[in-house]
This record gives C-alpha cells, structure tokens and sequence, in this order.
C-alpha cells in the first residue's frame, strides 16, 4: 500500500506554479486591455501583435 505521509512541493515547483500564474494574469490584462480598446473604437498600444504582417508582395527579387 501507498504511505500516509504527503510528499512536500519542492520549492522549484512553487516557483513554476507562481511563474505560470504570473503570465496568465499578465495575458489576462492584456486581453481585457484589448477589449477595452476595441470598445472605445481605437488600436491598442503596444504588444507584438499591432506589428503589421510581412507579405510576399514586400519582398524584393533579383
């Protein structure tokens, strides 16, 4: 049969589990930012996404 006694979180672990938290609440802002600025009707500031895409046409042949 199994133990009785539970193994213990290694401090390693909680630091993943709070980095891991810590970026879905970032993401999380970021999503209501984006929303938020849809909703006033203008682009939002900032983050990789508002780059605009590069495209074939762009690109130079020799």
């Amino acid at each position: 049969m199994g133990s009785s006694s539970k193994r213990q979180t290694t401090m390693a672990k909680m630091a993943r589990e709070r980095r891991l938290q810590e970026k879905r609440q970032r993401k999380q802002e970021k999503k209501e930012a984006r929303k938020l600025a849809a909703a006033e009707g203008r682009a939002p500031e900032g983050g990789e996404d508002t780059a605009p895409a590069e495209t074939p046409e762009d690109e130079v042949t020799s």
